[in-house]
């Protein structure tokens, strides 16, 4: 499909001038209140668990449901899962946030956790919300949540569960080698910093509980994010290492085979990703994937200017569910 622009396009409060403070403000001072969610332990079919966090008041058979996926070390707790939540929750959706192994605020049991290509997990979610009745089927995923979302729908390809309708994806680092290397630069130390701390973290845990597997003495000599997943991320998930597990798992080579309508919204701006995120001479190759590039935005940012409790990218993703868009073809 085209590349697209949707009217009205994303604009920035005046104070938000750039990439950085838009990803930040939004994450670091946007609080949303939405009912309590009631949440459910799902066992997975290795025994281990996923939290997931059910925004429901009907049978699934009666409303479309939302499936959410967060991003890193994020959780369905984050401000832009409850902010999409509570936006749908209001158009008459049910909605299921999920938390990713290990992302709940309690250590999954297995030795592995999630990363940015676990799709086994979401397909597990989504199987379990048919078995008990879903029909209409949404998903939106942010981040690495946008890309196991969208490397799910790719792997699916024709043979994907009819009841999936649409799906969405913002900020979403396409490309994961050369999106790490972006992160990698100093000006995006702040955020790797606070991901490193939250990763290494989590790997001292599962040291403790399971000695022979991860070595902590490996673990203090890790700097950088891609370090961490060279050494933890890629071998405790059947990768060779980082450069294996990043082009093993990079959604960019899934959008070609998705047969669900989808949209994938990425800023140019966005400080995590690198120009192969932003692939607009691509965009015409892919059939059902259409390909919104807004100037501005950040990651996971999109405050808008005139702000009224919802970001401009909920109400994206709601015109994009219930075909209230109005776009303008690129090309």
């Amino acid at each position: 499909m085209p590349l697209i622009q949707s009217v009205p396009s994303y604009r920035p409060p005046f104070w938000l001038p750039e990439g950085h403070t838009q990803s930040m403000f939004t994450a670091l001072f946007r609080k949303i209140n939405n009912q309590a969610p009631n949440r459910e332990r799902l066992i997975l079919s290795d025994q281990d668990f996923v939290d997931l966090d059910w925004y429901i008041d009907a049978p699934l058979s009666e409303k479309p449901l939302l499936i959410i996926s967060h991003g890193l070390e994020g959780s369905s707790q984050a401000q832009y899962v409850k902010g999409l939540a509570k936006t749908m929750i209001e158009q008459g959706f049910n909605v299921l946030a999920w938390n990713f192994r290990s992302c709940s605020g309690e250590m999954n049991l297995k030795l592995r956790f999630y990363h940015s290509g676990a799709t086994e997990d979401l397909e597990e979610v989504i199987q379990t919300c048919i078995q008990r009745g879903a029909n209409r089927i949404y998903l939106a995923g942010f981040s690495l949540g946008g890309n196991l979302t969208l490397k799910w729908l790719g792997e699916q390809g024709q043979n994907h569960p009819n009841l999936i309708r649409k799906a969405v994806a913002f900020s979403v680092p396409l490309h994961l080698s050369s999106s790490s290397r972006k992160l990698a630069r100093r000006e995006n130390g702040l955020y790797t910093h606070r991901f490193l701390q939250t990763l290494l973290s989590k790997a001292k845990e599962k040291a403790v509980l399971f000695p022979t597997a991860v070595d902590v003495a490996i673990l203090k000599r890790i700097k950088t994010l891609r370090e961490f997943d060279d050494v933890i991320t890629g071998p405790l998930h059947g990768f060779k290492d980082a450069e294996d597990y990043y082009e093993q798992n990079s959604s960019l080579y899934f959008l070609d085979k998705i047969q669900v309508p989808t949209l994938v919204v990425n800023a140019q701006n966005d400080p995590f990703l690198s120009p192969e995120c932003l692939p607009a001479s691509l965009a015409s190759n892919w059939e059902n994937v259409f390909l919104e590039l807004p100037t501005q935005g950040g990651h996971c940012g999109f405050y808008p200017s005139d702000y009224r409790g919802t970001l401009w990218s909920e109400q994206r993703a709601m015109n994009w569910f219930l075909n209230k868009e109005t776009i303008n073809y690129v090309e």
